[in-house]
């Protein structure tokens, strides 16, 4: 039997509230080089990992190498299971009707896509995206042996690993593949009470908040210049001590807070967000990709999709809220420029059951779509219909596409090695124009 209750989120420990340092320069790469090159040569005060990637930046330059591009990855994880084939529905299938006798979404209530594919209604908003060709849909993704168990699966989505149990994520083995990674306290920044798996690397140390208004609060303490003041002046002579670099790490930390607070409280959104998680999260993504350009990769995470019971009202209201926040977010980075440098990555851990339950609602799945939304997005279906009279020994949709070919395509669009970060076998789709 299903545990409905089970844990969600991962077992990763309890993130700091800052853990890096944030640059405030509004400034392309290349100005940021060569601003940095003149405040080391001229001694002025600079942050030193600011320094350090200024030269490692020089170096590749006077070896004929290019920079790494400045193109930005948002990821936005769907927590519990969402339900695809409500999401992307099938409407002109008559056994999706049949297998949803009460919760199928009538076809004069559907968006249509295609001639037999259209989005759930509260999916709206993004028909707009769908027809510019900024939204991409990826049909029918999964991967061999899917597990049912939230954990797991969510585990195995954010190590890219269904046959082991790493201890470090794709985003963070692409993190610790990067030169400045260790030196960029902000190369990528998580708005989640906990790290999750998949940021999780062996070098590089990523900062989560839980929101960008803690942080202020926080970084208005009193006691916040004290603390970095006596950090300072501490003893430093024992420069490779344990005690030396927790109380380094804990200065960056504190100095972050304050260089990240001055810039983002004169931000002002570009579009109209809703008070809801999807949107408050997309829009602290946006304070960031709009303040903070050393930043490459930010990640969101949103509850609630676990829908084992009266699914029809719960869904409807997360899609709904989903649309909108997306919706606003793409306009946002429209109005500031960011639309071609951005990449949204919209996943959850496993889709539902074909056939609706007892409960009215669905039980955990297998394969479902992904999104994939920006400027340089090839837009549009990708993949099949969901094939409802081949189904796998468990009733469940069929895989089409592994996951891990979806994240080479994105590792491709932030100038990664695909198989240095998942090994050999996953080549990227023609999704996004790098």
């Amino acid at each position: 039997m299903e545990e409905r209750e089970e844990r969600q989120d991962q077992g990763a420990p309890l993130c700091e509230r800052a853990g890096g340092e944030f640059w405030a320069a509004e400034m392309s790469r290349r100005q940021f080089l060569r601003a940095g090159l003149t405040l080391v040569a001229v001694g002025l005060a600079a942050p030193p990992w600011l320094a350090q990637i200024a030269h490692a930046d020089a170096q590749r330059l006077r070896k004929g190498e290019k920079l790494p591009n400045d193109h930005i990855l948002v990821v936005l994880q769907l927590t519990g299971g969402n339900d695809g084939l409500n999401t992307v529905i099938p409407y002109r299938d008559e056994l999706y009707y049949q297998a949803r006798p009460t919760l199928a979404i009538p076809e004069a209530q559907v968006v249509p896509l295609e001639e037999r594919l259209g989005l759930h209604s509260a999916l709206a908003p993004l028909k707009p995206l769908y027809d510019q060709r900024a939204l991409a849909i990826v049909q029918n993704v999964g991967y061999p042996n899917p597990n049912r168990s939230h954990f797991r699966s969510m585990e195995i989505w954010q190590t890219a690993d269904p046959d082991g149990h790493s201890r470090y994520g794709w985003l963070g083995k692409y993190l610790d593949t990067l030169t400045d990674a260790a030196a960029n306290p902000v190369m990528a920044i998580s708005f989640t009470q906990e790290l999750p798996i998949a940021l999780h690397g062996k070098k590089a140390q990523v900062p989560c908040f839980a929101s960008l208004t803690d942080l202020q609060v926080m970084a208005r303490d009193p006691e916040l210049e004290r603390t970095i003041k006596n950090l300072s002046q501490a003893d430093e002579r024992k420069m490779d001590s344990p005690a030396t670099v927790v109380r380094q790490s804990t200065r960056t930390a504190l100095e972050a807070m304050e260089q990240l607070r001055e810039r983002i409280r004169n931000y002002q959104p570009n579009a109209q967000y809703a008070n809801d998680p999807f949107a408050r999260g997309l829009q602290q993504a946006a304070q960031i990709i709009a303040t903070s350009p050393q930043t490459r990769v930010l990640y969101v995470s949103v509850n609630g999709f676990d829908t084992h019971a009266g699914q029809a009202n719960t869904h409807q209201r997360l899609l709904s809220q989903f649309a909108g926040a997306v919706s606003a977010f793409y306009a946002d980075l429209q109005a500031m420029g960011k639309a071609d440098k951005t990449l949204l990555m919209v996943f959850s851990e496993f889709g539902r059951r074909v056939r609706e339950n007892g409960s009215l609602g669905t039980d955990h799945g297998a394969a479902a779509p992904m999104f994939l939304l920006g400027g340089r997005v090839q837009g549009g279906l990708h993949g099949d219909l969901p094939d409802l009279r081949n189904l796998d020994g468990n009733n469940d949709l069929r895989m089409q596409y592994d996951f891990r070919r979806v994240y080479a395509t994105v590792l491709e669009w932030l100038g990664g090695d695909p198989e240095a970060v998942l090994g050999k076998g996953f080549a990227p789709l023609s999704i996004v124009r790098v």
